[in-house]
C-alpha cells in the first residue's frame, strides 16, 4: 500500500519530519521526554489565545464602526472557534488516556 501523505517513511517527509527535529521515533526527545510535549502544548494554547483575542478585537472593531469587512470578522471568529475546538478535543484525549492509566494494575 502506498503512503500518499509520506508519514510512514523515514527522512524529512516521514515520521521524524512530521514530529519535528529532536524527536526520536522510539519515544522521548533529545531534550527530555516531558519537555517537548509541554512546550508544544503551551505553544498551541498561546496560539489559541492569540486567535481568540484577534477575533474579539475584530468583532469590537466591527461593532464600533472601525472596520466594515464582515467576511474577515467571520473568518477570524471561525478560525478561533476551530482552534478552540481542537484544543478541547486534545484535552479530552489526554483525559481519556489519563483515566485509562489510572485503571492499570501493577
Amino acid at each position: 500500500m502506498a503512503d500518499p501523505l509520506g508519514l510512514i517513511g523515514q527522512g524529512a517527509g516521514g515520521v521524524r519530519g512530521a514530529m519535528g527535529p529532536g524527536v526520536r521515533v522510539g519515544g522521548g526527545t533529545e531534550a527530555g521526554a516531558g519537555g517537548a510535549f509541554k512546550d508544544a502544548l503551551l505553544k498551541n494554547i498561546d496560539e489559541v489565545n492569540r486567535l481568540q483575542q484577534e477575533a474579539n478585537l475584530a468583532a469590537e472593531d466591527l461593532a464600533s464602526g472601525k472596520r466594515a469587512d464582515v467576511e474577515n470578522v467571520l473568518l477570524a471568529t471561525e478560525k478561533a472557534d476551530a482552534a478552540f475546538r481542537m484544543l478541547v478535543q486534545l484535552r479530552n484525549k489526554v483525559q481519556t488516556a489519563y483515566d485509562e492509566l489510572k485503571q492499570v494494575r501493577i
